[in-house]
């Protein structure tokens, strides 16, 4: 995703924490002006995933590693 950071990243990480923390206690949630309840369970952990994901590479440098190799003859 071109132009994310991991400021960007995590602030979507925590909004998806948020959520699936609020429709845990059977509350709902509203992102985006999306609402959000226990039907949407799924969703919120497939968002978690995603953008834990995300944290994870940022965290990392960037998610792209270049393995050099020399090969034998």
């Amino acid at each position: 995703m071109a132009g994310l950071d991991l400021a960007t990243a995590q602030a979507h990480l925590d909004q998806w924490i948020a959520a699936d923390l609020a429709v845990a206690s059977g509350q709902s949630y509203t992102i985006g002006g999306r609402s959000l309840t226990r039907a949407n369970a799924a969703e919120i952990r497939k968002n978690i995933d995603y953008w834990n994901k995300w944290v994870q590479r940022l965290t990392r440098g960037g998610g792209l590693s270049v393995h050099l190799g020399v090969p034998n003859d």
